[in-house]
């Protein structure tokens, strides 16, 4: 039973993580702990492996598909780095109580947020057929424009840091994130930030499994074995999906089950709390 419930949370977290571009990191933590038994510090360890493998899949896939600017995204996941090693330094001085609390508010706030977005989106027009932009348009560039560039840079620096540290501390990939920090930072058409994140999400998630690396309890590594592998598949077939099926449905689909989880998360935080 326990293998099952695996390869079902495997696909959920798969499908987003190559249709959207992240999220499926959200649901890896709760799945671990809540499905599969394993602690906090255990489940955002183990979540690590299961994202950055398979973001790794899902970034392949989707440059193939010709949806990767593969020199932002290398960028913005070496600028993340820094904060990833600080954000896994920063997990291993708090309990478990708190760090699920944690979990559980950054879900309700990505819920939020998705949900936020959704609203926005009809009354806008999808973006998914925007012109490409130029490949070698640099994120800074050392000219007499410099000084127009600098806000951007700054956008993407602050960004970045900030989806590393989320990555190390909680063990999430930080695609809820990047994607609209791609949108709007670099100006990228929603299909080429979703798969540019993927670039960004396996820099960071591997940055911090790192840094974790024996100094943090192991997790079970068949359950993280087996939810791995579903959910490296299942990205490939999201990826697909994604050129498929208009962004706007699974984003709405993807909002109501990160609320219904963030929702049973906060209840069983919550007493160890108080």
């Amino acid at each position: 039973m326990t293998l099952l419930l695996a390869v079902a949370a495997g696909a959920l977290i798969g499908l987003s993580l190559g249709a959207l571009g992240g999220g499926g990191s959200i649901l890896a933590v709760p799945v671990l702990v809540y499905l599969l038994d394993q602690s906090a510090s255990q489940a955002t360890t183990g979540s690590l492996v299961v994202v950055g493998v398979t973001s790794l899949i899902g970034a392949i896939a989707a440059h193939r598909a010709g949806n990767v600017l593969l020199g932002r995204g290398l960028v913005f996941g070496l600028v993340a780095i820094g904060g990833a090693v600080a954000g896994a330094e920063a997990s291993s001085r708090v309990s478990e109580e708190v760090l699920l609390a944690a979990f559980a508010a950054l879900m309700l706030l990505v819920g939020g947020m998705l949900a936020w977005r959704q609203l926005r989106h009809r009354r806008g027009d999808d973006s998914r057929h925007a012109a490409r932009p130029a490949l070698d348009d640099p994120i800074i560039t050392f000219s007499p424009t410099f000084a127009c560039q600098c806000p951007r840079a700054l956008k993407v620096l602050v960004t970045a840091t900030v989806v590393g540290a989320l990555t190390g501390f909680l063990g999430v990939g930080g695609g809820f994130l990047v994607v609209p920090a791609l949108l709007l930072a670099l100006a990228l058409p929603m299909e080429y930030a979703a798969g540019t994140s993927l670039v960004v999400i396996t820099i960071t998630s591997a940055a911090a499994l790192t840094v974790r690396a024996g100094s943090y309890a192991a997790p079970d590594w068949t359950s993280v074995a087996v939810l791995t592998a579903t959910s490296a598949a299942a990205a490939v077939v999201g990826a697909r999906l994604a050129d498929r099926v208009g962004t706007n449905r699974l984003q709405a689909a993807f909002a109501v089950l990160v609320l219904g989880v963030a929702v049973y998360t906060a209840a069983r935080a919550a007493p160890a709390l108080l």
